[in-house]
């Protein structure tokens, strides 16, 4: 009796996983050119920005158009 409960709580979790699997926003890859609207500044290696206040108008800008989306 107790383990079809825990193999359903399991499967249950199992698909809950799965589906903010699928959900999730993946990182976009590193870009040579800063990603910041109009900068076109040389980003630095690994990343997709210039700088950091860059970085963070990017994101300011992204978390904005999630908001305004509901």
């Amino acid at each position: 009796m107790y383990a079809d409960i825990a193999d359903q709580a399991d499967a249950e979790a199992e698909q809950h996983l799965n589906a903010a699997l699928a959900r999730r926003v993946r990182p976009e890859p590193a870009s040579a050119i800063c990603r910041n609207g109009d900068c076109g500044e040389t980003s630095v290696p690994g990343t997709s920005y210039c700088c950091c206040e860059c970085r963070e108008d990017a994101e300011k800008i992204a978390r904005a158009k999630v908001f305004n989306r509901h």
